[in-house]
């Protein structure tokens, strides 16, 4: 953040203006050239620079916090979309494992799917990840249709409904 006591204080070691230091100072490089090869626009710049120094002194330090926020967005784009999809990717496991605690622990993709009103192959992949993962099986039932099994939310422990390997 800039401040007005250091700007004035460079207007005047600058003499009184003339070489433009505190323009410098606020990030006005044109117009302290400008001032530096004229002598603050033959001291009528300098004049006005005494006068409105304050508000310029303001005006950088808004510009100031505009760049940082236009930086912020652009430099951080990356690592805000990696936090989002940390948190759908969250949501969409509480997702699969509330459907699984209501299914005895059984679901299918397509039910994941229309749960978490995602596109088909996303939800197989998700429950391809966690079984990958350990935290859940694959099987396949008697009528061929392939499930997911979570052990730990399964009430019943009978396996008769798959087929066995």
């Amino acid at each position: 953040m800039y401040s007005t006591a250091v700007a004035y204080l460079l207007w005047i070691l600058s003499g009184f203006g003339a070489l433009g230091l505190h323009r410098f100072y606020l990030n006005k490089i044109p117009t302290g050239l400008i001032w530096l090869l004229t002598g603050g626009l033959f001291m009528v710049g300098s004049v006005y620079d005494f006068i409105t120094l304050p508000s310029q002194v303001r005006e950088a330090n808004l510009r100031e916090r505009y760049r940082e926020a236009l930086y912020f967005e652009k430099y951080n784009k990356k690592r805000v979309s990696q936090e989002r999809r940390k948190i759908a990717q969250a949501s969409i496991e509480q997702i699969i494992l509330k459907t699984a605690k209501r299914n005895n622990g059984v679901v299918s993709p397509s039910e994941i799917a229309l749960e978490a009103e995602i596109p088909l192959d996303a939800a197989k992949k998700h429950l391809e990840d966690l079984a990958e993962n350990g935290y859940a099986d694959l099987r396949v039932t008697k009528s061929g249709v392939i499930v997911f099994v979570f052990p730990e939310l399964r009430r019943d422990i009978s396996d008769q409904e798959f087929e066995s390997y």
